[in-house]
């Protein structure tokens, strides 16, 4: 069961209580990230997340709200993503009211004192030297600005580091102003809870906030005539490559085919890319696939960490996989074998209560709509193999062709003509 409730001010409440579960989960979501950011500000998204946890007007002193999710015996955090930000904790049953009561203020109150701003910049900066210092993570980035250049969809989430030195205190208030409005904020809680109580409780903190109007991100603008490759130099001991295709929004209704397409490249220990490159050709410890699909944009992408002296033979069969799927139908044992595989993940990773907060959490954020893993998994099972054959020869051509690769390595020339199907 899911209760939606919207209070006046436009914020969204969802319940979903489970009377036999051993733990609750508060999920608070804002939608705003990176990709509303203007370049000058870039960063600023994860940097406020950071400083939220620095103090409140309830709670002023730095480590109290840790002190307090940790007395709980909580699970805690926040993320930043492309077009949305989230703070959750998860608890033991009975408890559920207090951590709400703390994530809660994360987001009503911050204090933004200067002291912890200035301290909170080396962190941020710290962290954006750990995501350097980690091409598997990197890769992403560099895949993602070869995609769509100097716009936010190019711009890495946590931000440059000569941005994060200059965001100030006024930016801070400004931009969350313009973006924590009650609108595009979605409450979420799941797991063993009193659901009138809950209820009671959200109104009280959340129902006097202001409707405030929301600030709005630039569309995404895209084009591509033929296969771009670019490639960062590392003295590695292993290089990480995305070789990837742009896609579509998440509302496109070909997003279920795409789902079992990456699960039949790169979904598992039997899938295509995983025997091929990791089990025949002993050339890397990971492959995955998938698709990353947002409001106005998407793309289609496959990640791999392979031997330097084998990655030419590593993207030769990534495309040649490609190319199989643009002519060949999937045999129905393999396609039975994958839709199996995807509804075991999405069935199993809603267990928890965080789980079943961020699911139906992130689709209300995003698209403003809900389906249930039932409806979801009634989808995938209707993706024919001749549908799966279509999508491939849409996406797998070659003038959509893009190559990111970190390792030692200076010229994209040898790598661009390889970008062939």
């Amino acid at each position: 069961m899911i209760r939606k409730v919207v209070l006046k001010n436009g914020l969204r409440i969802l319940l979903m209580p489970h009377a036999s579960g051993v733990a609750a989960s508060v999920l608070i979501l804002v939608g705003t990230g990176s990709e509303y950011e203007k370049k000058s500000m870039n960063g600023i998204s994860h940097f406020l997340e950071h400083l939220v946890f620095k103090g409140t007007a309830r709670r002023p002193k730095p480590g109290t709200i840790s002190q307090e999710l940790d007395s709980l015996g909580a699970e805690y955090n926040a993320f930043t993503g492309e077009e949305y930000t989230g703070y959750w904790a998860k608890v033991q049953r009975g408890k559920i009211q207090k951590a709400i009561d703390i994530v809660s203020d994360l987001y009503l109150s911050p204090l933004f004192n200067p002291a912890e701003i200035e301290k909170e910049r080396g962190v941020v900066i710290e962290e954006l030297n750990l995501y350097e210092d980690t091409p598997s993570r990197r890769v992403h980035n560099v895949f993602t600005e070869l995609l769509y250049g100097d716009q936010p969809a190019g711009w890495d989430i946590g931000g440059r580091k000569e941005v994060i030195k200059k965001i100030s205190r006024a930016n801070l208030i400004t931009y969350r102003a313009a973006h924590y409005v009650p609108k595009a904020t979605v409450v979420a809680v799941a797991g063993h809870f009193n659901e009138r109580a809950i209820l009671a409780q959200l109104k009280t903190l959340f129902g006097a906030l202001p409707r405030g109007a929301k600030g709005k991100k630039a569309r995404i603008k895209e084009s591509q005539s033929h296969p771009h490759v670019a490639i960062r130099f590392k003295d590695s001991d292993q290089s990480h490559l995305v070789l990837g295709v742009r896609a579509f929004p998440i509302t496109d209704s070909r997003r279920h085919i795409v789902s079992v397409l990456g699960d039949i490249l790169g979904g598992g220990m039997s899938s295509r890319l995983f025997r091929r490159i990791r089990e025949e050709l002993g050339a890397a410890y990971y492959v995955r696939a998938g698709a990353e699909l947002l409001q106005d944009h998407g793309y289609f992408s496959i990640s791999s960490g392979v031997d330097h002296k084998k990655i030419n033979m590593v993207i030769a069969a990534i495309l040649e996989e490609m190319q199989k799927l643009r002519t060949a139908l999937v045999p129905e044992s393999e396609l039975r074998k994958v839709k199996d595989h995807i509804a075991g993940g999405v069935l199993l990773g809603l267990e928890t209560a965080d789980e079943l907060a961020s699911f139906y959490g992130g689709q209300e954020i995003v698209t403003g709509k809900m389906i249930s893993p039932e409806e979801l998994l009634k989808k995938i099972e209707r993706v024919s193999r001749e549908e799966v054959r279509t999508l491939a020869q849409q996406l797998f051509v070659n003038r959509s062709l893009n190559l990111a690769v970190i390792g030692p390595y200076k010229h994209a020339a040898p790598f661009a003509r390889l970008l062939k199907l």
